[in-house]
């Protein structure tokens, strides 16, 4: 089959085949005239890397972890060894980290948005100043260089007023 046929069939763009296909995750027998030509059974196999980039994997890992699973239903293939699982579970420990940093960057995020949304009795405050004001001459957006630019919990900045 093309790789007309295969993004079609597949939901996956020719660009992204012929990046698998250089990073070794798909290959293709070539036609007299130079074309690919896609065995069926790549159908699968393209389904089943999208499936791993889902999941999180990079292409290395990918490339690593193919030749140990069966392309029409994920299971461990013949030659899969144990260090399949090994690899996975630690795939899935590299997630679980992700994830309790995505929450706590959350709960730093919804505490920022709870102290925005408190009302102000400063009335000398112009209220044409946003939070977004930029530095002069400066596409970034201004911070406080004491922290570094770095944000400080609501929790950190009660703590270090009340010590005063």
């Amino acid at each position: 089959m093309k790789i007309g046929e295969l993004a079609r069939r597949t939901g996956v763009s020719e660009r992204s085949l012929r990046y698998y296909e250089q990073q070794g995750l798909l290959t293709a027998d070539r036609t007299p005239g130079g074309h690919r030509d896609y065995p069926e059974r790549a159908v699968d196999r393209v389904i089943r890397i999208q499936e791993l980039f889902a999941a999180g994997l990079h292409s290395r890992k990918i490339a690593s972890l193919l030749p140990c699973l069966r392309d029409t239903d994920g299971g461990p293939a013949e030659t899969a060894t144990p260090r399949l699982v090994e690899e996975l579970t630690a795939e899935r420990a590299r997630i679980d980290r992700l994830i309790a940093g995505l929450h706590t960057t959350r709960e730093v995020l919804d505490e920022v948005i709870d102290a925005a949304s408190e009302p102000r009795d400063e009335p000398h405050v112009q209220a044409s100043m946003t939070c977004t004001s930029r530095a002069p001459g400066s596409s970034v957006p201004a911070t406080d260089s004491s922290a570094a630019g770095k944000p400080a919990s609501r929790k950190a900045s009660a703590a270090s007023s009340s010590d005063s």
